[in-house]
């Protein structure tokens, strides 16, 4: 039986490796741990596709240690308890402590990942973690303190198109076919950034090609050949973004019908429910925000309610706020206004802060002015007095601007009556 073509590529070692330079180039942070034998406890964060199963193979390889999987999908406390017994038994004097490799380590329970920390700890192990979540939500805190997390990037055009031109003229197989490549971009648009789904549209592509023929790839026969042949989009690909992003810009745009579609693309999909309810959060936050305050109640009493009940009746909850979500106004002007923020104190670093404002918990602080001249709001009229928050240097800046709706509409009133001119209100 002939492996595919995506593993027959897989890299053997850091050499081969396309990809992730900055923590495996040539004086990277990851390379020197690797080249040095101390490799710490680590968790590889990045979208599917781009060689976090591939990278934690080559280190074990590199290294010579024992190596263990387990994918949280299919592997229970039991399971792991075995392996760290296994690897407990793999130790010999000052022999290296095995790797034990975790693929989507972000859908393990709290008490799965609690089964790892006393090995973690005492060395027993090396973990490797891979997920494409953000580990600081889905990994305990115990577990992320003992482990380096490292961010794993979506390769580059240039890159894509070396790993296919590496594999027309690499493979075993392919190399002895007459294949050239007329067009890369329906290859790469198809795969959407993930190398194991490229590698797996070019070999779907190449065996069309009989014994003694030639074969000229181009986007029109890449897109015919893709469109009839759907089941290479697999749930953990880049179709889990496309749909996340689909369900998104329905719920921005206003339109239920099509963000319920989507919502039950990703169930459909078997998506985790918390991803989709994260997703809701930030909707109602960054496209709805103060057009709607209730929105963020609704997303994360959703949120909540969801994970609390699971599977099926999880769906009506996440529908209803949806919907909720798509027929509230809308507004980015708290987005807008931490973005425009973000971006000024990255240009002039840290102003001085205002005396006035500054906390005085000391006698010396007091008499370098610290907290002098501050006013109570609460002790003036209609709890409003005018002072100067800002420093100095960009005093009058507006950050905030009420956007286009009825709630901020009152708010942008409000402003320009306390502040007159100041802010442009």
């Amino acid at each position: 039986m002939v492996a595919p073509l995506a593993e027959r590529m897989r890299p053997r070692t850091l050499d081969e490796y396309i990809g992730q330079s900055h923590l495996v180039g040539p004086g990277a942070v990851l390379r020197k741990a690797i080249e040095s034998g101390r490799v710490p406890s680590f968790i590889l964060w990045g979208p599917p596709g781009v060689g976090k199963t591939t990278l934690a193979g080559i280190i074990a390889n590199q290294l010579k240690r024992p190596f263990h999987t387990l994918s949280a999908i299919n592997s229970g406390v039991k399971d792991i308890r075995e392996t760290i017994e296994k690897a407990k038994n793999q130790q010999f004097f000052n022999s290296p402590n095995p790797i034990l490799f975790i693929d989507e380590i972000h859908r393990f329970s709290k008490s799965q990942q609690d089964s790892l920390l006393g090995a973690v700890e005492r060395g027993i192990v090396t973990l490797i973690g891979a997920t494409t979540e953000n580990p600081s939500f889905e990994v305990i805190s115990a577990l992320l303190s003992r482990s380096q997390v490292y961010v794993l990037q979506h390769l580059s055009k240039e890159e894509l198109i070396q790993l296919v031109d590496s594999a027309i003229v690499g493979d075993e197989y392919l190399k002895e076919k007459d294949i050239k490549i007329e067009e890369y971009d329906a290859l790469l648009m198809y795969s959407g950034g993930d190398a194991r789904k490229l590698l797996n549209i070019l070999e779907l592509v190449c065996n069309q090609i009989n014994e003694g023929e030639s074969l000229t790839i181009n986007n029109a026969l890449v897109k015919e050949l893709v469109q009839s042949n759907l089941a290479i989009y697999d749930k953990s690909g880049e179709m889990h973004y496309d749909l996340a992003s689909a369900f998104i810009k329905s719920i921005r745009g206003s339109d239920p019908n099509a963000a319920v579609y989507y919502l039950a693309r990703m169930i459909e999909g078997g998506e985790d429910i918390k991803f989709i309810a994260r997703r809701i959060i930030i909707s109602a936050s960054e496209d709805i925000g103060l057009a709607n305050p209730n929105a963020l109640l609704m997303a994360n009493t959703a949120f909540q309610a969801a994970t609390a009940v699971g599977l099926p009746e999880a769906r009506i909850i996440l529908s209803q706020a949806t919907v909720y979500l798509a027929t509230s106004p809308k507004s980015n002007a708290s987005y807008l206004a931490i973005k425009k923020a973000q971006s000024l104190v990255r240009e002039t670093g840290n102003l001085p802060i205002p005396l006035a404002i500054r906390n005085a918990p000391t006698k010396l602080l007091r008499q370098l002015d610290y907290g002098k001249n501050y006013q109570y709001a609460h002790d003036h009229q209609g709890n409003f007095v005018e002072m100067e928050f800002l420093p100095e240097d960009i005093k009058g800046t507006t950050f905030y601007d009420p956007g286009s709706n009825s709630a901020e509409s009152r708010t942008r009133e409000q402003l320009r009556k306390l502040w007159k001119d100041k802010y442009g209100y």
